[in-house]
């Protein structure tokens, strides 16, 4: 990560805190590990992400519905998912330090430093034995490529290795009244087994024809043991999922069909597409017959924000077996030779995005310190670029000062506008004092109310990305403003 990139992930992150978006959590306790709050302009703007997520994904078509399934599942649940048997990471702990790391990030980093040393053959020799040893589940050979490659506990300084053990990354508690008598259940890991278990309910229940969608936003729980890069890995974190059911056979076709919208979605908002990739899975897990990550360039590189996974009939079979329920579905339609494809178990594409790193990504690709310096004088804004939907407020009233009925005629049109629009009514200190303070959370137009107003019911509306003011009919700004954060500006 070069000095610049590394200024502006931690500029971000202060700037994230310093005006309500993300705050760390229990910080007057001194905070809990890989754990955030987001705040009053953070929650705001989550909301919209979700709200465009959903809008895309579900009212603008008519084979796909939304669920809202619960944290809490059935724990026989996760044995069918795999997760109660492989979702864990190899970790290796230091004797000295008694600190915990995953011996495949320990390998990793030592792969980014010989890269970074120009040794080019070590890196490549090493990814290779670690994916081999990762690939067998060879943990003791995780362990002798620590010690081989002189990998020290950055705290203690020294190889004082325990044997590398699998650790479960589901949290695990106890449902009942009594502990000793209680059942173990977890804390859902994924949202995805949340809708395949209601994949029966939701289809007969509303009628649906495959192929058909089922959507979901919801909160999931990983014991992450190493937590890094702010909000990008986190123990409490949220999941836009859509779960597609297909005729087996047709997949390829949906899979790719899905790739390209999901792409079209997120450059939508503008970003620039250079920063965005797909990066191909090319080892799959047992199950899948595809999978690509779409990838954001973020300050310390290309990270997964979003899944697309053709899952075959995985899923949905294993429910099958696990809880003795038919998960087949009946297809009356014909095929080529003029039979109907009658019973099957359908075949699964996700669509799996983060939320939070989608938030993230937004937060860094609108931050932008702004040089206004003249030959005059030094000055210069931090502003966030938001796409007029997402951003929190999307516009903030100024009465220009505290007198002469000002207050109340700019109140009197705020109450005229809230009902549609999130806005801020502000009147402390000097104008430009106030346009930053906008600037800085992403509002699209401060509107200010002057002496002019009481004559003749006009304002002045200030645009946040070119500085440039208008003056326009009071009676005009809800048609001014519907238009600019109009959805159909990104779903038109």
């Amino acid at each position: 990560m070069s000095n610049n990139t590394d200024e502006l992930f931690k500029n971000v992150i202060a700037h994230a805190k310093e005006y309500g978006f993300v705050f760390p959590s229990s910080e007057i306790y001194d905070g809990l590990s890989a754990v955030y709050d987001y705040g009053q302009n953070g929650a705001e703007l989550k909301n919209n992400i979700k709200t465009y997520w959903w809008k895309a994904m579900v009212q603008l078509n008519d084979n796909i519905v939304g669920i809202d399934s619960a944290i809490f599942m059935h724990p026989k649940i996760w044995k069918a998912s795999g997760h109660v048997d492989g979702f864990s990471d190899p970790m290796i702990d230091n004797r000295d330090s008694k600190k915990r790391y995953r011996a495949d990030q320990l390998l990793e980093d030592r792969i980014a430093n010989y890269d970074a040393e120009g040794k080019t053959d070590e890196a490549e020799e090493l990814q290779k034995e670690m994916d081999e040893a990762l690939r067998a589940e060879n943990l003791a050979r995780l362990r002798e490529l620590i010690i081989e490659h002189k990998i020290l506990c950055p705290i203690s300084k020294t190889g004082n290795w325990t044997d590398v053990r699998q650790f479960n990354l589901m949290f695990s508690t106890q449902m009942g009244a009594v502990a000793d008598d209680a059942d173990v259940v977890y804390l859902r890991p994924e949202t995805a087994q949340g809708i395949f278990v209601n994949y029966l309910n939701v289809q007969k229940s509303g009628r649906m024809k495959i192929p058909f969608g089922i959507a979901q936003i919801g909160k999931a729980f990983r014991n992450e043991v190493i937590a890094r890069q702010f909000i990008i890995r986190m123990r409490e974190f949220e999941q836009m999922e859509m779960q597609f059911f297909v005729r087996p056979g047709t997949q390829k076709d949906w899979f790719d069909k899905w790739k390209a919208t999901r792409l079209k979605w997120h450059l939508a908002l503008g970003t620039d597409a250079a920063k965005y990739r797909y990066h191909e899975h090319t080892k799959l897990a047992h199950y899948a017959d595809a999978a690509y990550d779409i990838e954001f360039e973020f300050p310390f590189g290309f990270k997964e924000v979003e899944g697309i996974h053709s899952r075959t009939d995985f899923d949905l079979s294993q429910h099958q077996q696990f809880s003795g329920k038919k998960m087949q579905y009946f297809d009356p339609e014909l095929d080529e030779s003029g039979k109907p494809y009658g019973n099957y178990v359908p075949y699964v594409i996700e669509t799996s995005i983060g939320l939070d790193r989608m938030f993230l990504l937004t937060m860094i690709n609108a931050y932008e310190e702004e040089d206004l310096s003249t030959e005059e004088k030094q000055d210069s804004r931090t502003v966030l670029r938001l796409h007029p939907c997402l951003a929190p407020v999307k516009a903030a009233i100024f009465p220009l000062t505290k007198k002469d009925g000002l207050p109340e005629k700019a109140r009197e049109i705020m109450d005229k506008l809230k009902l549609d629009f999130n806005l801020q009514y502000e009147e402390k200190d000097a104008i430009g004092k106030r346009y930053r303070r906008q600037d800085a959370i992403g509002t699209p137009f401060c509107i200010t109310v002057d002496h002019q107003t009481l004559e003749d019911n006009t304002v002045t509306i200030r645009h946040r990305d070119t500085m440039a003011q208008e003056r326009v009919p009071a009676d005009q700004l809800e048609k001014i403003i519907g238009d600019l954060v109009s959805w159909k500006n990104l779903l038109g």
